[in-house]
């Protein structure tokens, strides 16, 4: 395996994308301690929304578990930038918080989150297993279909 995230990523044919900008007066990742907060990451693409629309009405259920792969890569960018591309020093993925745009009988949530779990098992191995909360809104920035927060462990 890689000792970078971005090398990590190359194996399993993804390019990382840059890390986005915030969009407001917040920063894309805050380090405490041995911990990495990533801020919630929307499924963005060359600066762009990739999958936008509610669950349960125009976006499918696979639809929206690649939105949510889309969206870990994402945190992986940020990731990456807290870290210097190190991937020796993430220790583990604590948890991830997903939030899906959803209509009101809508009750897949965690299955849509699940792309994105998946997708940081995969990156990491057993190290990416983690605690996780799976929550339906009624609306997201720029209509996007999920969003995707992370905390991790690191040295």
């Amino acid at each position: 395996m890689s000792k970078t995230i971005s090398g990590r990523l190359a194996e399993l044919g993804h390019t990382m994308p840059e890390a986005s900008a915030p969009a407001g007066n917040y920063v894309g990742w805050v380090r405490s301690g041995n911990l990495v907060y990533v801020s919630g990451q929307l499924p963005m693409r060359d600066g762009k929304p990739a999958f936008t629309g509610s669950l349960g009405d125009k976006v499918s259920l696979e639809t929206g578990q690649e939105a949510a792969r889309l969206c870990a890569l994402n945190v992986f960018a940020q990731l990456a930038a807290a870290v210097n591309d190190d991937l020796t020093k993430v220790v583990r993925c604590v948890r991830l918080g997903g939030f899906v745009n959803a209509t009101a009988g809508f009750t897949q949530h965690p299955q849509v989150i699940n792309g994105a779990s998946d997708f940081v098992v995969t990156v990491l191995g057993d190290k990416g297993k983690h605690a996780r909360a799976a929550v339906g809104v009624s609306s997201l920035p720029s209509d996007v279909s999920v969003e995707v927060e992370g905390l991790f462990e690191v040295l």
